[in-house]
């Protein structure tokens, strides 16, 4: 015999071997269950009437608690309608603007210029980071202001305002991009 024929036989003895010790156990039935002692009848609870559980707050043993409280609802609409013969109270200039319109213009950051052959776009962020793309002849700014123009490294924005004295002044804003690094 050659080697490697005796060592697949040896191979298989001790298999055998594994698989026949595994066998030999035997399994012992378990002990009979007593009978279910008779209960007291349940007590019946009052209802609970003004406050709402939730099943994911029931305390189960052994599993992960979840607590929903803090969240949305996914069956409650996303707009509320609202209620016929109130309107909402007008708060100062700021109430039905746009958020590109809530900030001065100089908080503005320029981040990127597209210069096209009919119009030129301006990516711009707000003091709070949120972007926008903007273009000739739309308002920006708190002060009513219009762009003027957008150059390839800057954006015009004209401006109408009252000085202190009440008269209504005009003023341009120039925003330079940011340059590279």
């Amino acid at each position: 015999m050659t080697r490697r024929n005796s060592l697949s036989i040896l191979a298989v003895l001790v298999a055998l071997t594994f698989v026949s010790a595994g066998c030999g156990k035997k399994e012992q039935a378990p002990p009979p269950t007593p009978p279910p002692k008779a209960s007291p009848a349940p007590q019946a609870q009052p209802p609970i009437q003004g406050r709402t559980t939730s099943a994911a707050i029931v305390p189960a043993t052994g599993l992960a608690q979840y607590d929903f409280t803090s969240r949305r609802d996914p069956f409650k609409p996303f707009l509320q309608a609202k209620a016929p013969g109130k309107s909402p109270a007008v708060r100062g200039p700021a109430a039905g603007l746009l958020p590109i319109q809530s900030y001065n213009v100089e908080q503005f950051r320029i981040t990127g210029i597209i210069v096209g052959l009919r119009e030129s776009k301006a990516l711009i962020v707000d003091p709070v980071g949120k972007g926008y793309v903007v273009k000739e002849g739309m308002s920006i700014g708190a002060n009513n202001g219009v762009i003027t123009k957008i150059a390839p490294s800057y954006l015009e924005v004209s401006e109408r305002y009252t000085d202190d004295f009440g008269k209504v002044r005009k003023r341009t804003v120039k925003l330079s991009l940011a340059k590279k690094q």
